[in-house]
């Protein structure tokens, strides 16, 4: 049922701040953590993301001053380490990159999100820069207040076709499985 919320509502998701970066992090993030660290990021705290009637998603938080890049960590539910890059233009374009598959999606001029499945996360950061050059200058922010204002931006913007898109199984499945349950209600009376 909570999926097929999220495929009528995309939009609906929290997003809001969890924890400051002094927070421990979980021993499946540590490795991606000391690769970040090295490429210039810091730690900048953590948020959450939650879904109508679904628990909350925790995702660590990083800042990298040079690039104006955030970087965002999180076990999946395979509990292996998920990263994605994510940076926003001074005109208003959004970059994402990720280094787990993830619908490529291109707007020319406004957003670019894709993914580098199963690479390194320098070069992933590497490829990312690269993207982020065909869009404008990036804001240079380091703050988590404006990392979760760009997660609801996306969320309520461009985000909301992959929402729906990652969630339409689950519109099926409910509208399929209360079709049955109303069929047999029907057949009894």
């Amino acid at each position: 049922l909570w999926r097929a919320l999220l495929c009528l509502q995309p939009g609906s998701i929290e997003v809001g701040e969890d924890a400051p970066a002094d927070t421990q992090l979980p021993d499946g993030l540590i490795a991606t953590d000391q690769v970040l660290v090295r490429e210039g990021f810091k730690r900048i705290g953590s948020h959450y993301e939650r879904p109508r009637l679904h628990q909350a998603l925790v995702s660590h938080d990083y800042a990298h001053p040079g690039e104006g890049t955030y970087a965002t960590v999180y076990l999946g539910r395979d509990a292996r380490p998920r990263l994605y890059f994510l940076t926003e233009t001074e005109e208003g374009a959004l970059v994402i990159t990720a280094n787990f598959h993830r619908p490529a999606r291109e707007v020319p001029g406004r957003y670019s999100s894709g993914c580098l499945e199963n690479l390194p996360v320098a070069r992933v950061f590497k490829a990312h820069v690269r993207r982020l050059a065909a869009f404008g200058k990036p804001k240079n922010t380091e703050d988590l207040s404006e990392r979760v204002r760009i997660g609801q931006a996306w969320f309520a913007g461009a985000g909301q076709w992959e929402v729906r898109q990652q969630n339409a199984l689950g519109l099926l499945w409910t509208v399929g499985t209360l079709g049955m349950v109303g069929a047999v209600i029907l057949a009894k009376q």
